[in-house]
């Protein structure tokens, strides 16, 4: 009877976050072999993550293989397929948001994705899900984090006064912060008449 293997959990994060775990890796037979990803107290093998695709490449020739480049705000990575599997990404493309679940690899120092799961969504998604990881992973912030955070608030608002302003949804996922932070300081520079909301959902800087 053949062995049957626990399906691995997988973990709804960011890609930011993927990106600052410890790979850990072993040497069975001479070759380098991915293990899971150290991430705090969790070992992550399989991911949930919604993203942005902002490349997409498919080779040509007899080797097939397609790659999507994401980000979510918070950083890039790579989502690849080989052979008959290239078929996943042939109704993907740049510039749609994706659901995707899939396994982690690690190859020749750079961690990847390998899909089994992949769907189109709405982009307000990515918001969403920031709001739903937040959730989950209370962090303490220190008095001069908070100050950096706002500083980088007034910072991105003064570079878009020559677009009469910035969303606060774009500044909530850029900006690489707790979204309730982030909305809390946006309150005070309101109140404080730093910034000014023109029509809802965008601010701009008033000095």
């Amino acid at each position: 009877m053949a062995e049957i293997r626990k399906r691995e959990i997988a973990y709804k994060v960011r890609i930011g976050e993927i990106l600052g775990g410890k790979p850990q890796i072993i040497t069975e037979e001479g070759r380098e072999k991915f293990q899971f990803l150290e991430l705090g107290e969790r070992k992550i093998i399989r991911v949930n993550i919604i993203a942005n695709v902002v490349d997409k490449f498919v080779s040509e020739g007899d080797k097939k293989f397609a790659t999507l480049t994401l980000d979510d705000a918070s950083g890039q990575i790579n989502a690849k397929t080989f052979g008959e599997d290239t078929k996943l990404f042939e109704e993907i493309n740049q510039g749609q948001t994706i659901m995707i679940i899939g396994l982690l690899r690690y190859f020749n120092n750079e961690i990847y994705i390998l899909p089994e799961i992949i769907k189109t969504i709405d982009p307000r998604y990515l918001l969403v899900r920031k709001l739903e990881i937040e959730k989950s992973m209370p962090q303490e912030i220190k008095t001069e984090e908070v100050k950096a955070i706002r500083d980088q608030i007034i910072d991105m608002i003064k570079k878009e006064e020559e677009n009469e302003g910035i969303d606060i949804e774009r500044l909530v996922m850029e900006i690489k912060a707790s979204p309730n932070l982030i909305s809390q300081e946006i309150k005070k520079l309101l109140e404080e008449g730093i910034i000014y909301e023109p029509r809802p959902g965008r601010v701009r800087y008033l000095g």
